[in-house]
């Protein structure tokens, strides 16, 4: 075995048990740890019944697995390769991290299907692309309107919270997390406190740490019979 692939296995090894493997480093500071928000705890005992039903559930878990298992044949074939470098190394972390966030995504998934509960709000994987720059900033790509009064900042946060859910890349984990932290100071003084948009946002930021295996995935128990 080569010095390399040994380095390689142990990569993959520490980043898939790891509790944050990242993907491309953004400029701004990490988001908030949920703990941070007001709302932790009635985000964390969240029962909203899914708008999606189980046939719909079933058809996205194998979606959802096909889809690991494709990773998992990229990640091998990177780490096969002899050619070695910055590029090949930098494509190899990226795809260990998204091996990483697919399958959290998929222990959710089996969560919803068996408990009821941590279920996305939207199954589709929604288009996502958002580079923050620093040096020239831009709104996040959202479907919503970024007026900021009343209804706009709880249509936005709703948004933000099915699209945190919905990620299935650690570039839509780190992304998605930079869009909520530059957009919630920007509501209107008399709508920031508002209770219906501050859980959505809660919760977006509970899937992202979810996601990103910073806080833990309840194991996919059934609740007991009445």
């Amino acid at each position: 075995m080569t010095g390399r692939s040994t380095t390689c296995a142990a990569c993959i090894a520490a980043c898939l048990a790891s509790l944050g493997c990242s993907g491309a480093s953004v400029a701004h500071r990490p988001p908030a740890e949920p703990g941070e928000a007001s709302h932790s705890i009635l985000a964390d005992e969240d029962s909203d019944k899914p708008s999606y039903g189980k046939a719909e559930l079933d058809r996205a878990l194998i979606a959802e697995r096909g889809a690991e298992a494709t990773l998992e044949r990229r990640v091998a074939e990177l780490e096969a390769r002899s050619d070695a470098g910055p590029v090949l190394d930098d494509q190899l972390r990226i795809a260990i991290a998204d091996l990483a966030v697919r399958r959290r995504f998929i222990a959710t998934l089996e969560v919803c299907e068996t408990t009821g509960r941590r279920c996305p709000p939207r199954l589709d994987d929604p288009p996502w692309a958002y580079d923050p720059d620093p040096d020239q900033p831009g709104d996040p790509p959202l479907a919503s309107s970024l007026r900021f009064d009343l209804d706009s900042w709880r249509t936005i946060a709703a948004e933000l919270h099915g699209r945190a859910c919905a990620c299935r890349t650690i570039t839509c984990v780190d992304s998605v997390g930079v869009a909520i932290d530059e957009l919630e100071p920007r509501p209107m003084p008399a709508v920031q406190g508002d209770e219906q948009a501050a859980t959505d946002v809660t919760r977006a930021r509970e899937c992202l740490f979810r996601l990103r295996g910073k806080a833990p995935i309840r194991p996919a128990v059934a609740p007991a019979a009445d």
